[in-house]
C-alpha cells in the first residue's frame, strides 16, 4: 500500500469568503506518493460479462441482473446450472468468471435483445395492429385505462381553455 504525504495548495484570495481573508491561505490534502489508479494506491478492477461491468461489492446473483435481459429468476438459474455457491463477485477465482460469461453468452442479452425488441415493434407498426397504432401514438399498449394515468407516455398535462357560458355572453 502506498504511503501519503501532506500537500498544501495556495488559494486565490477573490475565492475566499469575507469571514477567512485574514488567515492562511492553503488547503492540504492527502497525495499518495507514488503512482496512482493501480500504482500502488487506489485499485478498481471490475468483472465484464456481457460486455457490462458488473459491481464486485455484491453477490453474485445480484450482480447479474445488472445485465439488460437478465433478471432475478434468471440469474438464480444460471447459478444452479453451473452449482456455484452465491458469493461476493471479487472472490470469483478466473475459471469460475470464464464459465459464467460461457453460461451467460447462451441467452439473448443486451444489444441483440434490444434490436429484437425494436424490430418486433417495428413490425406491428408496419402492420398497423392495435398494438402498433397504441406504440406510435405513444399510448399505453395493454389495456390500461388513460383517463388519469399515463403520464410517462402521454407527456405533460395540456391545459385546454374553458369555454364561456351563454348566460354570461349574454351580459
Amino acid at each position: 500500500m502506498a504511503t501519503l504525504s501532506m500537500v498544501s495548495v495556495p488559494i486565490a484570495p477573490s475565492s475566499l469568503s469575507l469571514s477567512t481573508r485574514g488567515r492562511s491561505s492553503s488547503v492540504s490534502f492527502r497525495v499518495p506518493k507514488k503512482g496512482g489508479i493501480g500504482h500502488g494506491g487506489l485499485r478498481i478492477e471490475c468483472i465484464r460479462i456481457g460486455g457490462v461491468e458488473i459491481p464486485n461489492h455484491k453477490r453474485v446473483e445480484y450482480s447479474l441482473q445488472y445485465i439488460h435481459g437478465i433478471g432475478r429468476s434468471r440469474s438464480r438459474q444460471i447459478l444452479l446450472d453451473l452449482n456455484f455457491d452465491n458469493k461476493i463477485t471479487k472472490d470469483l477465482s478466473e475459471e469460475e468468471v470464464i464459465t459464467l460469461r460461457k453460461e451467460v453468452g447462451k441467452y439473448m442479452i443486451e444489444g441483440d435483445l434490444k434490436r429484437f425488441n425494436r424490430v418486433a415493434i417495428e413490425r406491428l407498426k408496419e402492420i398497423r395492429c392495435y398494438r402498433g397504432i397504441r406504440h406510435k401514438l405513444g399510448l399505453p399498449v395493454r389495456g390500461q385505462r388513460t383517463k388519469n394515468n399515463c403520464r410517462t407516455l402521454k407527456g405533460k398535462r395540456a391545459s385546454v381553455a374553458k369555454k364561456k357560458s351563454p348566460s354570461s355572453q349574454e351580459e
